[in-house]
């Protein structure tokens, strides 16, 4: 039962959350309600232990703690990294196309988004406006049209006899969703006039959007023996609720923190980003709390990041994508990610630690590491660890149709890592990873 209840809440979590800002927004009413209160970072923070705080860059990034009763000197940090960001197609800033008899709106793709499965979708829009309101204030608003409002219709295949075998996708000129029809070709749509219908008052007038498509097909348990979990933006909104359900279950006596980023998918290099200041002014700032003359590059020594990001599982019609002797399948437990040219964070004393937790939580733990013939993605793993010197690990729970509009991943496997991740914040042991 506690099984089905977490995934109920985590369909939930994903259907509420389209981008980074709703993400953000849903992430924030969970820890709300689990008494975390909110700071900013442009005022003076009084910190306590036992205090549970939040903090929220540009919308689309958070930063969330628990100040720990114990000495960071002695316990170190214990943090959880994910992303908000996932592949998907993002309105341009003028998006109306007017050609056939149809309006349609100009998309850019963000990330490395796998285009065909985004054809014959029923899609919607959602993000962040910025407008003007009749006092001449500058506001900002989340917004979500909720219901399908567009449609990416494919070519028939009467006109692309080869489309089987080698179509492929122009990501100008094949992409441009249909919204309407046009009564008149001459007519000009202006689409802030519809968004501001839709969303603002009468003398309200938008200045600028972050708007992006997204499938409205809903989360489901799927399957025989519902043993799979389908969902949009499994990468990386999973390991963001696994994240914020493990963060209200640390116990107080250390220190832990959770820092989900926005632009992972894009690189990371941003103000809210993994590689810019966000998570380094929190830490500083934890640690000033303290009044001590703790060497911030000790206290690390004496730390752990865990990047949570979801990870390959072996393909059973394309087994020879993937290395014989790693081969993560779904609901077999979370996967701790290789490479040895660095684009995972994990080296041995980190894997070995986490399966150390795997073991304390009872939950089966597999390995993925890429072909040798074949290239990798990367995480904020690499990044976070890169420019906080702290010792690092990537995990994540085995999927299929990574970067689709559709993803897929195990019924099992997202309460064992929340399982996991609760016993790294709450274990009594110290994290020595032999740094020096």
């Amino acid at each position: 039962m506690e099984q089905q209840q977490f995934n109920h809440s985590l369909c939930e979590f994903i259907d509420a959350s389209p981008t980074p800002f709703h993400a953000v927004s849903s992430m924030v009413a969970i820890l709300s309600d689990a008494g975390f209160t909110e700071l900013s970072e442009a005022q003076q923070w009084a910190l306590k232990p036992g205090g549970k705080h939040f903090v929220i860059r540009n919308g689309s990034s958070i930063v969330a703690f628990v100040v720990g009763s114990d000495s960071l000197a002695e316990s170190g940090l214990r943090m959880l990294g994910a992303h908000t960001d996932s592949p998907c197609l993002m309105l341009k800033p003028q998006p109306e196309i007017q050609k056939g008899g149809y309006f349609q709106l100009a998309v850019e793709v963000y990330g490395g988004a796998l285009l065909n499965p985004w054809f014959d979708r029923d899609l919607s829009i959602a993000g962040r406006l910025v407008y003007r309101d009749s006092s001449n204030g500058l506001k900002q608003k989340l917004v979500n049209f909720r219901e399908p409002v567009a449609v990416i219709p494919s070519l028939a295949i009467h006109l692309d006899r080869e489309a089987n075998k080698e179509r492929t996708v122009n990501p100008q000129t094949h992409i441009p969703p249909l919204v309407k029809l046009l009564t008149d070709n001459k007519e000009k749509t202006d689409f802030r006039d519809i968004l501001c219908q839709r969303f603002l008052q009468a003398d309200d007038q938008v200045l600028d959007f972050e708007l992006c498509l997204y499938d409205t097909q809903p989360a489901a348990m799927i399957g025989l023996d519902k043993e799979f979990l389908a969902a949009a933006r499994l990468d990386n909104l999973l390991s963001c609720f696994v994240a914020t359900q493990s963060l209200i279950k640390a116990d107080a006596a250390n220190t832990c923190i959770m820092a989900c980023n926005d632009h992972e998918e894009v690189g990371s290099v941003s103000a809210v980003g993994a590689d810019g200041s966000f998570l380094e002014s929190v830490i500083a700032r934890i640690a000033a709390a303290e009044n001590s003359d703790n060497i911030l590059s000790a206290v690390m020594g004496r730390s752990l990041l865990i990047s949570c990001d979801n990870a390959h599982a072996v393909h059973p019609n394309y087994m020879d994508k993937h290395d014989a002797g790693h081969l993560p399948i779904l609901n077999g437990g979370p996967v701790i990610k290789t490479n040895v040219k660095q684009r995972y964070a994990t080296n041995s004393i980190t894997a070995s630690l986490f399966k150390q937790f795997c073991a304390q939580a009872q939950v089966p733990v597999q390995q993925f590491v890429s072909r040798a013939d074949m290239g990798c993605g990367s995480t904020i793993g690499p990044v976070a660890s890169s420019r906080l010197g702290v010792p690092t690990l990537d995990i994540g729970i085995p999927q299929l149709a990574m970067h689709s509009c559709r993803e897929l991943t195990g019924s099992k496997d997202a309460l064992r890592l929340a399982e996991v991740l609760t016993t790294f914040f709450n274990s009594s042991a110290p994290i020595d990873c032999c740094w020096a």
